[in-house]
């Protein structure tokens, strides 16, 4: 909590320094007898109470005492941190200019992107059409395989002859396999295809059920023989139990529209 209290500073901090110099990052233009003067930099009440609702939810006033000059105390130790800081030249490295700077960016835009969609919560319809969407990306069959996983393309393929010749998967990938599904004889238990780096998957979805690799499948991890066990039927997620997540997808993409227009109208150059 400290330490995500120290960034959020560090950006406020950021945005009162560019109407005034100080060597706090609590110094704020605000009306009102400071809450505490830090080797003589104030601590305004607005940026106390500010901080307070950021971490309690509520007024420093409906906080017990312990609580409320324990957050205080949190606030001066934070600028005491600061000014030391300062002093050891930290605030000049560029690294620490570039976190600041990032800092303030996220908060700035975090804030409009509250803003511009205030008043624009998605509709039933809205919702429901993404719930669409999002199901034709959906894959619709589960995948139950397994594979022995070896180190060379001529040992998977002398490991395929064997299987030719009618040596039984389960014992082979239990002898052989690097993976660590070979206790299990290779099984993978059942999955979809994007679970999967791209050959591993393709391969997959090539095979009927009973059926296995005849030539080895090259991935970072290795070289695999796969057998597939068998498919299912995979049940799409029903609209209330992602109901929420599709208010989340909607105003992404509605304040990514709102950013795409903004780009259209800048004047944006990249010197190479």
């Amino acid at each position: 909590m400290k330490y995500a209290m120290v960034a959020m500073l560090a950006a406020l901090g950021v945005l009162s320094g560019c109407q005034q110099k100080s060597a706090g990052t609590a110094m704020t233009a605000a009306s009102g007898a400071p809450v505490a003067v830090v080797n003589g930099v104030p601590i305004s009440r607005d940026f106390f109470e500010f901080y307070v609702m950021r971490i309690a939810g509520r007024a420093s006033k409906d906080l017990p005492p312990d609580q409320r000059e324990r957050a205080l105390d949190n606030l001066v130790r934070a600028e005491l941190v600061v000014q030391q800081a300062e002093k050891d030249g930290i605030t000049k490295d560029p690294q620490t200019q570039n976190a600041v700077e990032l800092a303030r960016l996220n908060v700035i835009e975090q804030t409009a992107s509250e803003n511009y969609l205030k008043d624009k919560k998605p509709t039933e319809q809205e919702l429901r059409a993404e719930y669409e969407t999002q199901l034709a990306t959906l894959p619709r069959l589960e995948y139950h395989a397994r594979h022995i996983l070896v180190a060379t393309q001529p040992f998977a393929q002398k490991l395929i002859q064997e299987l030719d010749k009618g040596a039984n998967f389960v014992d082979l990938a239990k002898r052989e396999s690097m993976d660590s599904s070979k206790d299990n004889g290779g099984d993978l238990g059942w999955f979809t295809p994007d679970h999967m780096v791209k050959p591993f998957a393709e391969a997959v979805v090539a095979l009927k059920p009973g059926e296995y690799t005849h030539q080895p499948v090259q991935t970072e991890y290795g070289w695999h023989i796969i057998q597939l066990e068998g498919t299912r039927d995979l049940s799409p997620p029903t609209f209330e139990s992602v109901h929420d997540r599709l208010v989340q997808v909607v105003l992404t993409k509605k304040f990514k529209a709102y950013t795409d227009q903004l780009l259209k109208s800048a004047k944006v150059e990249k010197p190479s």
